[in-house]
């Protein structure tokens, strides 16, 4: 028989994206559960946009 495949959390793609971000994951993780690409996009899209307004506000801050 074989085991039924769980579906990942939306939480398990933001782990992945951010594992993603400094370019480490697990092979054990990427076989674990399986990502819907349009999750991954959102939490893509979403990280970045955070991590640029982050860049933009310790600059503005260092050059204030």
């Amino acid at each position: 028989m074989e085991a039924a495949v769980a579906k990942a959390s939306f939480l398990d793609t933001v782990k992945a994206v951010l594992s993603g971000f400094i370019g480490v994951r697990r092979k054990a993780d990427h076989e674990r559960a399986p990502l819907n690409p349009l999750h991954i996009v959102i939490a893509a899209v979403v990280l970045v946009a955070l991590f640029i307004a982050s860049i933009l506000t310790v600059v503005r801050l260092v050059t204030s």
